[in-house]
Parts: structure tokens; C-alpha cells; sequence
């Protein structure tokens, strides 16, 4: 249901909520908070969209206010939606002229009670949210350093005026990558001389994760650039080689301790109600972020000499590399031999079968010839047979010619 209001008031669209409520059959509401979305005209559609995704897993009142300020006469238009494929109820405000500089005094009627307020800056946020009129309302506040062009000014700035409850939305994408990285050192315990962290250029996250990397290791942590997407590659150094998370397509990453096989982990690169999800599910401050925020302002003033890996971890991952690629081609040639001898196995299966078919046709082709033969022999004997009574005819004859003979000469 979408109820169209303008030039209305809080009170008006309270009223236009319980009524959209009855109509749907759910009076009581099911919502375990509210998330204020600030954001602009252009891109209110995916960050409304991305809220009510997030809500499917957290149902939750969502006000989308859209500031329009000038020197007009201050007014106020709203689209109510509940229902239609949405979990909790959705709110699109439009402040105009001198009421969008006072956001908070339509915002305010419209909360849930007893429930915590979430703001979030899709659009990157103020440089200190809690002294915002809007994100002082909040119980936690959500900004993106990566919507913003300068965020590492941001972040200097947030750590001066940090306020427990803030949170970024670059550091949200770093929980996959810091929890492998703290499950590798769980699983390998050792000395780490030094980190680096790969990325592309002006990612705020790879900031804050050489930060996070330099004040919890206590080493230096190098940032190199790549062509991305976002990081691509996470080392620690250590003395029998660099454990890395390698993910150079922003998808699938390969996770190298040493000596141990390389493994792939999924860590496809999470999108925007992914990563407000994950913040709806924690409302308590988040004191590592703070001490991230404290280590990233020291890191920033210190030499780039401090921020430098030496040579021999650089020739420890250079060996490390010669080592995985020499174990991938000894596997190869593994696969290939073990391959070969399959086929092999094979060709013998099949002319062990191909031999018994052999020897029946060789016995097939015999026993014709040896009835052949039978059968000449048989002929032989039916012709001698006939032929002796011939001879003992012909040799009656040649007697009796004889007989006569001898009478006619003693006659003579």
C-alpha cells in the first residue's frame, strides 16, 4: 500500500501509518527499531532498496529524509508504503527550504518508542556524526568513507570527534578480512616482522586495516597499489614465510599459511544491505573501531621509513612464491603422470579383453578347417571305395585276355 501526502505534517503521516497498519490486518507492530537514511534525490531509490532488504532480516521502520534547503517557504511531502514486498513500514519525507535545516523536528515524532534509532550517511555523513541534529538521535551512527572523495580527511576528523556509537561502513567490510587474518596467526603462532596490504588506489578500508594491522602486530605495515577491485592482497611476514590472503578478483581469495596447503575461501565483495545487516545486528559501541580510528591518526604522523617493509621479508615472499609455484607444478606433473598410468591401466584392460575375442575367432577360423579337411578325406575314401570295384573288373578282364592268349598259342 502507498499513500501519497502532501504538504503535510508528522502528525498527518503518524495517523496515515496506524491506518495503512489496519488496512494490511497487523495492527501491532512487529519492528525492532527505526533506520533514518539521509541521503540525497539521486540515489534515495538504492539506498531505500537496500534498507528494506536489510529489514527482511531486521523489520524495522525506515525514514528516507531527502534535504532540499534554499530560501522558500519550508514544507513537507511524504509517500507512506507499507506492505508490497516490504518487511517493516517505509517513509520517503521531502524537506524543503527553511524546514530541511531542521530535520530533526519532523524525524522526531516519527520514531519508534523504546526502540533503538539507527542513522546512516549512504552518502558519506558529516566529519562528526554525533554532532549532526540527525545523528544525535541515534543510538548508532553509519557513515561510508567510500562514497566520500577524501576519506582519509574523514576518518582524521572522526577520530577527533569520535562518540561511542559511530561506525563506518569501510570498516564493516573488513570483518571477513580481519577475522582470517586473526584465525591464521590462531592456527600459526609466530613472530610477524612486518604487513602489507594491497588495494586500490584511495581504498579507504585498506587505510584502516594497515592501521588495525600496525597497532595490534606493533610492526610496520607497508600499502601498495594494485588495479583492484577494492583489497587484493593481506601479508604478515614472518621467519618461515608470509602468511597471505590473496583475493585478486573480488570473489574468491586463497588463504597461504606456511607449510600448509593453500586454501581457497569465499570473500566475495558484500553489498550495501549486506553490510547494514551486519550493523543492525551489533548496536553496542564498537571500542575496536576507536582504537583503530586513535592508530590511524598516530600512523599518519609518523615517517614513511616507519611504514616500510624490509628486503628480507620482500625476499621471504618472493621465496615463498618460488615454492607454491614449484608445488603446483610438482603436483601438475603428478596429476599428468598419474593420468598417464590411468590410460596405460586402461589400454592394458582393453587388449587383455581384446585377446581371450582373439583366440575365439582364431578357434572359430580353425574349426572350419579342420571339417574341411575331415570332409576331403571322407571324399577320398567314398572315391576309393568306388574305384575298387573298377579295378577288380579291369583286373578280371586282363585275366581272362591272358587265359585266351596262352589257349591260342598252344593251338598254334
Amino acid at each position: 500500500m502507498i499513500i501519497d501526502l502532501t504538504g503535510t505534517t508528522s502528525s498527518e503521516i503518524a495517523s496515515a501509518l496506524l491506518r495503512a497498519r489496519r488496512n494490511a490486518g497487523s495492527p501491532a507492530m512487529g519492528m525492532v527499531g527505526t533506520v533514518v537514511v539521509v541521503v540525497d534525490e539521486a540515489s534515495h531509490h538504492d539506498a531505500m532498496k537496500a534498507a528494506n532488504e536489510a529489514g527482511r532480516e531486521h523489520p524495522s521502520r525506515v525514514l528516507v529524509a531527502i534535504l532540499r534547503p534554499g530560501r522558500g517557504t519550508g514544507g513537507l511531502d511524504a509517500e507512506v508504503r507499507v506492505g508490497e514486498g516490504i518487511p517493516g513500514e517505509a517513509v520517503l519525507l521531502r524537506l524543503h527550504g527553511e524546514l530541511a535545516k531542521v530535520p530533526e523536528s519532523v524525524i522526531t515524532p516519527l520514531l519508534l518508542p523504546d526502540s533503538p534509532v539507527i542513522v546512516w550517511w549512504p552518502g558519506g555523513g558529516p566529519a562528526v556524526p554525533n554532532e549532526d541534529p540527525l545523528g544525535a538521535l541515534g543510538r548508532r551512527r553509519v557513515t561510508d568513507a567510500a562514497a566520500g572523495r577524501r576519506g582519509a580527511v574523514d576518518f582524521t576528523a572522526r577520530a577527533e570527534g569520535y562518540a561511542p556509537g559511530d561506525t563506518d561502513f569501510a570498516w564493516s567490510r573488513l570483518t571477513p578480512w580481519r577475522a582470517l587474518m586473526a584465525a591464521a596467526l590462531d592456527q600459526y603462532p609466530t613472530k610477524v616482522s612486518g604487513a602489507e596490504v594491497v588495494s586500490a588506489k584511495g581504498n579507504a578500508s585498506a587505510d584502516l586495516m594497515a592501521a588495525w594491522l600496525q597497532c595490534r602486530l606493533g610492526v610496520p605495515v607497508e600499502q601498495r597499489v594494485s588495479r583492484g577491485p577494492g583489497i587484493t592482497a593481506v601479508r604478515m611476514f614472518t621467519p618461515a614465510g608470509p602468511i597471505s590472503l590473496t583475493r585478486p578478483d573480488g570473489s574468491v581469495a586463497t588463504f597461504s599459511i606456511p607449510g600448509q596447503p593453500d586454501r581457497p575461501v569465499a570473500l566475495k565483495r558484500r553489498n550495501t544491505s549486506e553490510l547494514l545487516s551486519e550493523e543492525l545486528r551489533r548496536l553496542d559501541p564498537d571500542d575496536v573501531y576507536a582504537q583503530t580510528l586513535a592508530c590511524m591518526v598516530k600512523r599518519e604522523k609518523m615517517p614513511d621509513s616507519a611504514k616500510i617493509v624490509s628486503e628480507a621479508d620482500r625476499r621471504s615472499v618472493q621465496s615463498a612464491a618460488e615454492k607454491a609455484a614449484s608445488r603446483t607444478a610438482s603436483v601438475a606433473g603428478k596429476a599428468a603422470s598419474s593420468a598417464l598410468e590411468a590410460k596405460a591401466a586402461g589400454a592394458g584392460r582393453k587388449s587383455a579383453a581384446k585377446k581371450p575375442a582373439a583366440k575365439k575367432a582364431t578357434a572359430k577360423k580353425a574349426v572350419p578347417a579342420k571339417t574341411s579337411a575331415a570332409a576331403k578325406s571322407a571324399r577320398k575314401a567314398g572315391a576309393a571305395k568306388q574305384a575298387a570295384p573298377a579295378k577288380k573288373a579291369a583286373a578280371k578282364k586282363t585275366t581272362a585276355k591272358t587265359g585266351t592268349s596262352k589257349r591260342v598259342a598252344g593251338r598254334s
